[in-house]
């Protein structure tokens, strides 16, 4: 069995992106693609690119001995001190539409502790890394957080009624449906804020995208302002607030919690 400690993770799951890539890039766009197959632990429908996607992730994760939590299927604890959390396509209901917005997600922790966090994005080929305490990188070049005033700034912004006021004192509101990437985009400096108050995303959806934002230089909390821990799980729920700056913060919280003009 590998040690855990001693394996290079860069190429690791750089080599599986693009092995998992072959895979399921034929069948992007296409009705099998968007196939119920199940549900997951969480009670979501599993779609046939989620289901086939996770097979392979897992089976090569398995060879190197740690636990492993996938949206699918949920916790696989071997009894290791290393944890992968996983999200194999993030965004499929854009990829079963053929809209080319979604990632493979994977972020590492020992024990508790943030190891490692990588994600792929199929259709452009970037590849984001998140080193803890060394910093974020898009295509092995560091990346940072771009921080610009609330009045033109850029936010990906999920709700479902709250906080609507918050539309008003940004530049602009995206909602691209694939959150890793959202965050990602936030650590490179295309977004400066990325907010979902749904009380819906999980560890396995936002694992790697919070590594890389605090990496990056940017801040990720609840809608309470604290900061968020991402648990090892799969069926967790939560809200989740990511974002440039300071100021920029101040002005998501006053909005979803009320108080703002």
């Amino acid at each position: 069995m590998t040690d855990p400690s001693e394996v290079i993770w860069n190429e690791v799951v750089f080599s599986l992106a693009k092995d998992l890539e072959k895979v399921v890039m034929p069948i992007f766009g296409k009705p099998k693609a968007g196939e119920t197959v199940g549900t997951n632990v969480s009670g979501d429908v599993t779609k046939y690119v989620d289901k086939v996607a996770e097979e392979m992730v897992l089976e090569r994760l398995k060879i190197l001995g740690i636990n492993v939590v996938s949206e699918e299927v949920g916790t696989i604890d071997v009894g290791s001190e290393y944890t992968a959390v996983v999200d194999p396509i993030d965004g499929s209901y854009n990829f079963a539409a053929g809209i080319p917005i979604f990632a493979f997600s994977f972020a590492l922790f020992r024990r508790r502790k943030p190891v490692y966090a990588a994600l792929y994005e199929f259709t452009t080929g970037n590849y984001y890394e998140a080193i803890p305490g060394n910093g974020a990188f898009m295509n092995g070049r560091p990346i940072k957080v771009q921080q610009v005033p609330a009045s033109r700034a850029a936010i990906s912004f999920y709700t479902r009624g709250r906080g609507v006021g918050l539309i008003s004192r940004v530049k602009r509101v995206r909602v691209l449906g694939a959150i890793a990437v959202e965050l990602a985009y936030l650590a490179r400096g295309t977004l400066q804020g990325v907010v979902d108050i749904r009380n819906y995303v999980r560890p396995t959806d936002v694992a790697a995208g919070v590594m890389l934002v605090r990496e990056a230089g940017g801040l990720v909390v609840d809608d309470s302002g604290k900061d968020i821990d991402v648990h090892l799980s799969a069926e967790e729920k939560m809200n989740l607030i990511a974002v440039s700056d300071q100021e920029l913060l101040r002005i998501i919280l006053e909005e979803v919690n009320g108080s703002g003009s």
